[in-house]
């Protein structure tokens, strides 16, 4: 059966979750580590060092691939649209 509409494809938006998901388990590895995860995520973003990020499940790797400037922009819209 043919679709009567175009299905839109939103790449930013599929970026910002992929962005999110890998925020959300990169966080989960550090707590399980027993590392204060706010803390070390804050500091790989001001200072680039991933020795930031421990490698427990993979997590220095995951977030290695997302742009750090990406994941302030995705952390400062949430604010944005939880704080308004």
């Amino acid at each position: 059966m043919p679709q009567e509409q175009t299905s839109l494809f939103d790449l930013h938006e599929v970026d910002a979750e992929l962005t999110r998901t890998t925020l959300k388990e990169v966080y989960e590895s550090l707590k399980e580590r027993g590392y204060n995860p706010t803390n070390q995520i804050v500091g790989y973003l001001i200072s680039g060092d991933p020795g930031y990020i421990s490698n427990y499940k993979d997590a220095r790797n995951k977030i290695q691939n997302i742009d750090r400037a990406k994941i302030v922009e995705i952390l400062l819209t949430e604010f944005q649209e939880n704080h308004q």
